[in-house]
């Protein structure tokens, strides 16, 4: 078939179907019968094929519509829904012309969606540069990516990120198109056995199924990617295209029969496998990836990506795919010209604080994909292993580290709160030696989350029968408090009820699952109870999030639970990936002590947490538990989902609530930050957690007014949904990407490709003169005056620097006084830098005096040296590349 799949052999009788009862009967071959609409419903298709409906109500609403029962019995897909469709259902659709009318409206709205100018259009178009080049298109690589419950692409968080960062790309109207793979068998399914063991399975993916469609060529074969693989082999791949709203979607496949048995299995699994198979994941997705946007804009005309944004380290191999494009191809440039180039264009998010999440393969793994002759052209072995190599202090030269090369092909890096930036720049600080952590160019965006897809529906309803339908999703938040009081807590109690309704049907089939029968399960229609103050924590099974915090001193969490005036509830879930035994383990403690008759039913683990249950649990829950150990969370947005659904977050200061928290927004769990013990360390923020529940989360919840309402509770959530909610959303942190890296991204990528490439070949030789004339720069000796003997504010301090610089012209350097409060050790903080001016060259050419004036504006002991730096145009801070001279 034009698919890549086995077509039937000429010549088949078609024989009639005889149904059979037997679950024995297995099919030899599978064929997909699509639906084919009457033309009156034929925008029933398009409306599928867009993700937009899964954050877009009226669109779930229409195809809810057309069989409840079938909506609910698919999972709310679309696309099972019309391939459910029989030609009596068709016509009886097509025959009621009020619904014929609402398919039409829907069409209108959605394009209308796709075509009006929002925020990117209205605030710039992609901010014309002098020579009118706009920024057009942009590259987001991902390796998961979480859309909808329906295309399950996503392990966590990261994927999860990926999702909302395109759908508030596409609200937004910013240019962004996403490379991804398509997973067959997705991550796993969870379930739990007797013994509470997490146990998992693979349930098979059909793209054919899904809202997916072939990229293919004009004459309508399916474009096929291929990777050069080691000892003759190669690597093929479909593309699938997903469309996110306005943003296209690739998903590359290598499930098809032009590949060998094993590189079929290559992306069989999200994070499946190891070795080769793991490399040639990443392989597949950057060099894959690279070449299947050249195809989509070759084939449809998009424009072609002005800037690549990596979204964590396993796409790096972009980089490098496109480096080889600009040897090998027409613009001829060397290697050093051709990285200055793709490092200006280049956009790196970490999103991890843990080195072990880090993927680092073995050199010898890198130099068997990428030495002779599976060689990319232009690229020779040792400038790719020189890109991922870990040289620096405490580095493994035998290893090749993913996220090492996603910083030095990158220009702009940064983290994913504050507070990571900062604990990336500690962990990272050996790629840029000489330089305070401050000055290490590592820079922050704090996630945020689609509101879309998070907030429940019953909220926004509420928001526009009292704000009117018009309001805006931002203006929501910032005026909740024209809600009615009252209003709001009525729909948090309805929200409570939908998530025990859905717990309570996912606990039973997890119950049965474990080895129970029915008849055993009659409670299980009375667990949790709506009036009660509910807590959820969803989290992974990694140790760093320590699941079994809450579990320190089981007694005094029996006693919470099962308090008789004010208890307490609380909802688990999250996977632990299949080789973490010790993850695992966690799991099974928790899964345990929710066996424990004297608490059944009042805290409940729940496998397999995906998107769709999260839909659920956020709305319902009261309070949002997170209790990682700090500084090990890199953001932690579920407890940003749940603050938009009217949630106090009770959280460890860690990721975005160490930035967000105010005081008024929830509690923050204290930290013993310094104990080295862990058991100790873990004791002692248990105990820290209790206090807060039972001296102030559960009596400020259960502290009635005459009017049975929890007025202090309630203005927490007042205050929390006003200040947090815009600061939490998707929308902003898209914005913020663009302005602060997509933007200036594009114009250094423009500036360095203009008049043949001009500005890379420039920046490539000035770096290498630099690199070879650095040994030889050092300085000679300083001079101050002005200084009197009891130097005032006010005064002023003339310096005058001899430096000696090899063979570099003084234009290539920047001479820096430093000033700043110094301490018994000379250690200066609180720095100041005042660049020096070149002064004066002298006979023998390599020595120059800099000099500067600088007024003092503090008082106390103060302490000032110069450094020197390297200095161009092109570069994007001083640190970039990683040298510095001090006296």
């Amino acid at each position: 078939m034009a698919d890549g799949r086995a077509a039937p052999e000429p010549g088949c009788k078609i024989l009639q179907p005889r149904r059979l009862s037997s679950c024995l009967v297995k099919a030899i071959r599978r064929l997909h019968v699509r639906t084919v609409l009457p033309q009156t419903l034929a925008p029933l298709h398009d409306l599928a094929l867009n993700l937009r409906w899964s954050w877009h109500p009226p669109t779930r609403d229409l195809f809810e519509s057309i069989d409840p029962e079938l909506w609910a019995a698919t999972g709310k897909d679309p696309i099972a829904v019309l391939s459910a469709l029989r030609s009596s259902d068709m016509d009886r659709l097509a025959a009621d012309q009020s619904f014929v009318a609402e398919v039409k409206d829907a069409a209108v709205d959605l394009e209308r969606y796709l075509s009006k100018p929002r925020w990117y259009q209205e605030n710039g178009a992609g901010r014309v540069d002098d020579d009118g080049e706009t920024l057009d298109a942009i590259a987001y690589f991902s390796p998961e990516f979480g859309i909808t419950a329906v295309l399950p692409q996503y392990s966590g968080g990261l994927g999860i990120l990926a999702g909302d960062h395109l759908k508030a790309a596409s609200d937004q109207g910013i240019p962004i198109v996403g490379v991804g793979l398509f997973y067959k068998s997705g991550y796993f399914a969870q379930r739990f056995n007797a013994d509470g063991w997490q146990q998992e399975s693979y349930p098979v993916l059909d793209p054919d199924d899904l809202p997916l469609s072939l990229l293919r060529e004009e004459d309508g074969t399916p474009v096929v990617i291929r990777l050069t693989m080691p000892r003759g082999a190669h690597l093929d791949a479909l593309v699938w295209r997903a469309q996110v709203g306005r943003v296209p979607l690739l998903l590359l496949d290598s499930d098809i029969e032009t590949n060998d048995p094993v590189r079929r299995e290559v992306t069989n699994r999200l994070y499946g496998g190891g070795g080769d198979q793991r490399l040639e994941q990443e392989m597949l997705l950057g060099i894959g990836g690279v070449r299947a946007l050249r195809a989509y804009s070759r084939i449809t005309g998009a424009p072609k990506p002005s800037v690549y944004h990596t979204n964590e380290g396993h796409a790096g191999f972009q980089g490098v795919e496109r480096i080889s494009e600009l040897v090998d191809g027409e613009a001829g440039l060397d290697f050093d010209q051709a990285l200055q180039a793709v490092r200006a264009a280049t956009v790196f998010t970490t999103h991890t604080p843990v080195p072990a999440g880090i993927d680092r393969f073995d050199v010898q793994a890198i130099a068997s994909h990428f030495g002779e002759p599976c060689a990319l052209p232009g690229v020779s072995l040792d400038q790719l292993l020189a890109l991922g190599a870990e040289g620096y202090p405490g580095g493994d030269h035998r290893i090749f580290n993913m996220a090492v090369m996603g910083m030095r092909l990158g220009q702009r890096v940064n983290g994913v709160s504050q507070l990571h930036g900062a604990v990336s720049r500690e962990m990272f600080k050996g790629l840029w030696p000489g330089f305070d952590l401050d000055e290490v160019p590592i820079g922050s965006i704090t996630n945020g989350v689609h509101a879309g897809t998070w907030v429940d529906r019953r909220l926004y309803d509420l928001a526009k029968e009292h704000l009117g339908n018009d309001v805006a999703a931002r203006s929501v938040f910032t005026r909740i408090h024209e809600v009615p009081i009252d209003a709001f807590w009525a729909t948090k109690r309805e929200l409570r009820e939908q998530l025990i309704t859905d717990t309570r049907a996912r606990l039973k089939a997890s119950m049965v699952a474990r080895g129970s029968t029915e008849a055993e399960l009659g409670w299980t229609d009375s667990v949790l109870d709506p009036d009660t103050l509910t807590i959820g924590f969803a989290r992974r099974g990694a140790t760093y999030k320590r699941l079994t915090l809450m579990l320190q001193d089981p007694e005094r969490l029996k006693k919470l639970l099962t308090d008789p005036e004010r208890p307490v509830q609380i909802i688990i879930a999250g996977k632990s990936h299949p080789a973490d035994d010790t993850g695992k383990a966690l799991i099974q403690d928790m899964v345990r002590f929710g066996d424990d008759p004297e608490v059944r039913g009042k805290i409940i683990y729940l496998p397999n947490y995906d998107i769709a249950m999260a839909q659920q649990l956020y709305p319902g829950c009261d309070v949002w538990l997170n209790n990682p150990l700090r500084p090990f969370e890199a953001c932690g947005t579920s407890g940003m989902k749940a603050a938009l659904n009217g949630a106090l977050n009770l959280s460890i200061l860690d990721g975005w609530w160490d930035e967000w928290y105010d005081g008024q927004n929830g509690w923050a769990i204290p930290t013993a930050d310094g104990v080295e013990d862990p058991e100790r360390r873990d004791q002692l923020e248990a105990s820290a957690l209790y206090e807060l529940l039972e001296n102030t989360v559960v009596p400020t919840y259960y502290d009635r007014d005459e009017s049975g309402l929890p007025q202090r509770w309630l203005d927490m959530v007042s205050h929390t949904l006003s200040t947090l909610g815009p600061k939490v959303l998707a929308d902003r942190m898209v914005r913020d990407y663009t302005e602060q890296y997509y933007w200036p991204a594009a114009h250094a990528a423009w500036a360095v490709t203009h008049a043949d490439f001009a500005g890379a070949k420039d920046l490539a030789a000035f770096v290498g003169q630099v690199h070879e004339n650095w040994p030889h720069v050092h300085i000679d000796h300083v001079e101050a005056s002005g200084l009197s003997d009891a130097p005032q504010i006010g005064d002023e301090v003339t310096v005058h620097a001899y430096v000696t610089l090899g063979d570099l012209d003084p234009s290539a350097v920047k001479v820096q006084m430093a000033l700043g409060r110094a301490n018994a050790e000379d250690t200066l903080t609180d720095v100041d830098f005042v660049d020096l001016g070149h002064d004066e060259s002298f006979e023998e050419g390599s020595r120059h005096r800099f000099e500067g004036t600088i007024k003092l504006k503090r008082t106390g002991a103060l302490g000032w040296t110069v450094r020197v730096l390297p200095r161009h145009e092109y570069m994007s801070a001083d640190a970039e590349l990683g040298l510095v001279t001090l006296p």
